[in-house]
């Protein structure tokens, strides 16, 4: 009976040891068959790279300016009596519209031309009696230097009197009168405001990045607020450089179609293309893989993946547009980014469009 025991257990022995040894074989088999799947190519989908227009719409602010716009000042201090300023009238260039007291000044008019005809008799007769010897050639010139003496005091009083009308500077509409008739002004007293709206001008700052694009007569589209309609405007000139608190430039612009809605001062959004490309290369934004300096991208060349630098441009929620380091054809990575190594070995297993 013992030894029937006996050999029970070591029955139970060995078969707990072919056991053992059958199941090592088969985890070894196990193990075997995922280092075979690693070692074959990892399967990712792709990207195939395609010439594309590009627009990159952009909304800047601006403002609608007159043509031409000042404040109407006196050169004088003095009072006033005559003012012609009609609000919201047009005037023609040099219409007279404000008069200060010349009193003063045309009573020293007077008196000069009084004292130019008594100077004038006596240069005449000085004349004569120089022809018989009466008198010395420098008597005669004292009396004729007194005559140009006397005329070039009236030019100066003529000058006053003129400094004491106001006239338009330019053909334009009048804005708010600011004074009366009676008040006396100085030459810091803003009389009211002249602009020429016939003609409008937008103003708008252009970022740093854009400025390359931009060119002397190109055309810009705006709106204003509260008006449906589609402005347009034509660049003429921009600031010789950059604003260094915005880095932006300032940029000018004729109104070209103008229908007398729009108003000085108004806000108005600038809509345009300063970055478009009819042949932009743009790829899915996840095929970029950021960089410590710079971004790349893995490409598929001949089962391998490459990585390559890319420099990158404007992009949208799913696109981004690829400056340099790419070609149209080229079949970049998309998926499995993270564990590809330079050189790996890929297949593609789906293209995306």
């Amino acid at each position: 009976m013992k030894s029937t025991k006996l050999y029970i257990s070591h029955l139970s022995a060995l078969l707990l040891i072919v056991f053992m040894f059958s199941s090592c074989g088969s985890s070894e088999k196990k193990a075997e068959a995922p280092a075979a799947a690693k070692n074959g190519p990892t399967k990712v989908e792709g990207y195939i790279v395609k010439a594309m227009a590009i627009s990159n719409r952009t909304e800047l602010p601006g403002s609608i300016i007159a043509n031409e716009t000042t404040e109407i000042h006196a050169e004088i201090s003095g009072r006033l009596v005559y003012l012609n300023v009609n609000e919201g009238k047009t005037v023609g260039n040099g219409a007279l519209l404000a008069k200060i007291y010349d009193g003063d000044l045309q009573a020293q008019l007077k008196k000069l031309n009084v004292q130019l005809a008594v100077a004038e008799q006596t240069v005449k007769r000085m004349g004569e009696l120089l022809k018989i010897g009466g008198v010395s050639q420098q008597e005669y010139d004292l009396s004729a230097l007194q005559v140009n003496t006397i005329r070039a005091d009236m030019d100066i009083v003529r000058t006053s009197i003129r400094r004491t009308e106001i006239h338009a500077p330019f053909s334009g509409t009048l804005g708010l009168k600011n004074i009366s008739p009676g008040a006396y002004i100085t030459p810091q007293t803003t009389i009211t405001t002249i602009r020429q709206n016939s003609q409008l001008k937008l103003d708008f700052t252009l970022p740093e990045k854009f400025t390359n694009n931009m060119k002397i007569g190109q055309v810009v589209d705006f709106t204003i607020e509260g008006n449906p309609k589609n402005y347009t405007a034509k660049i003429i000139a921009t600031e010789a450089g950059l604003e260094e608190n915005t880095r932006s430039m300032n940029i000018r612009a004729v109104v070209t179609n103008n229908d007398g809605k729009l108003l000085p001062g108004t806000f108005a959004k600038v809509i345009s293309d300063f970055n478009a490309d009819p042949n932009g290369l743009m790829i899915p934004s996840q095929a970029i893989l950021p960089q410590a300096r710079g971004k790349k991208v893995v490409v598929y060349h001949n089962g391998i993946a490459t990585f390559t630098d890319v420099t990158t441009g404007i992009r949208d929620s799913a696109l981004v547009q690829i400056v340099s380091g790419l070609k149209a054809g080229d079949t970049v990575i998309t998926t499995g980014l993270m564990s590809l190594k330079p050189d790996a070995k890929i297949e593609i297993n789906k293209i995306n469009n």
